[in-house]
C-alpha cells in the first residue's frame, strides 16, 4: 500500500459522475480505502444541505471539509469550526450579481438560499459562502475582476461559468490542513483529487495532488498526476493505483 493516510475527495466533477451519482465501482474503492485505515473525507464547495445524503450513502463517519473550507466537521454531529463573510461583503457581492443579472446563491448556517428566495432579511444571516453564475463567460470574468477589488475575500471557481467567494484565508487547503493537525497527519500524507480551481491550492499542497481527466487545464498543470474522467471512474482508478498500488 501507499503511504497516504488521508484521501480528500472533491465531489462534483470528481467523485460524482455527470448524473451526480457515485458509481458502484467508485463506492467499492472508497470503502476499501476506509477499511484499510485511510481517512477518507469530502473536500467540497457544497454545504451540509447537499452533502448529508452522500455522506450517509457512503457510510462515512469521519471529518468533512465543506464550503471550500469555511465549514469543518470532525464527524456527522461534530462541528469543528465555521468562518463567515461580513455583512458588507455580502451586500457588495449581492449588488454585483443583481447588476449583472447573474444567478447567485449563498450558504448560511440556516439555509442554502438562491436568487428567487433572497430577501432583505437575508443580509443579517451568517454566510459562509456566496456564489455567482452567468452563462456568458465574459460577464463572469468581469464579475471576478470586480469582486477582486474586495481584498478581504477569497475568490475561486468550480466551473468556467461561476465564481465562489469565501472569507479571506479560507480554502480547501486551509480546511484539510486543520483536519490534518487534529488527526496528527502531515500534508505530505494527503492524497487529494479534484477537477477545478477551488481544488488548486489543495492539490499543490498535498503529498499527491491528482487532477481528473476532465479537470480544468490550469489545475492539470499543477497536479502531480492525472487520472481518468469522472465518467470513467477516475477516483476509483486513482485509489487503486496510488493507495493500493494496483497497476
Amino acid at each position: 500500500m501507499g503511504n497516504y493516510k488521508l484521501l480528500a475527495l472533491d465531489l462534483d466533477g470528481t467523485t460524482l459522475n455527470e448524473e451526480g451519482i457515485v458509481t458502484d465501482t467508485t463506492r467499492y474503492w472508497i470503502r476499501k480505502a476506509v477499511d484499510s485505515g485511510v481517512t477518507v473525507i469530502f473536500s467540497t464547495g457544497r454545504g451540509m444541505q447537499t452533502v448529508s445524503d452522500l455522506w450517509s450513502g457512503l457510510e462515512m463517519t469521519g471529518p468533512m471539509v465543506l464550503l471550500n473550507g469555511a465549514e469543518l466537521w470532525t464527524g456527522r454531529e461534530q462541528l469543528c469550526e465555521r468562518h463567515f463573510l461580513k455583512e458588507e461583503e455580502i451586500r457588495k457581492l449581492h449588488r454585483l450579481a443583481q447588476e449583472a443579472d447573474a444567478h447567485f446563491w449563498g450558504y448560511s448556517v440556516e439555509s442554502l438560499t438562491g436568487r428567487k428566495s433572497w430577501t432583505e432579511e437575508m443580509f443579517a444571516r451568517k454566510w459562509m459562502k456566496f456564489g455567482m453564475r452567468h452563462a456568458d463567460p465574459s460577464v463572469i470574468a468581469e464579475l471576478r475582476q470586480l469582486a477582486a477589488q474586495l481584498d478581504t475575500i477569497e475568490i475561486s471557481r468550480s466551473s468556467a461559468l461561476n465564481m465562489e467567494i469565501s472569507p479571506l484565508g479560507i480554502s480547501k487547503e486551509s480546511g484539510v490542513r486543520k483536519i490534518c493537525s487534529l488527526l496528527g497527519y502531515d500534508m505530505s500524507e494527503v492524497m487529494a483529487i479534484g477537477d477545478n480551481m477551488n481544488d488548486y491550492r489543495l492539490l499543490r499542497a498535498a503529498g499527491l495532488g491528482i487532477a481528473m481527466g476532465n479537470a480544468d487545464e490550469e489545475l492539470k498543470a499543477v497536479a502531480d498526476v492525472q487520472t481518468d474522467t469522472n465518467t470513467e471512474d477516475g477516483v476509483a482508478k486513482a485509489i487503486q493505483r496510488y493507495i493500493f498500488e494496483v497497476a
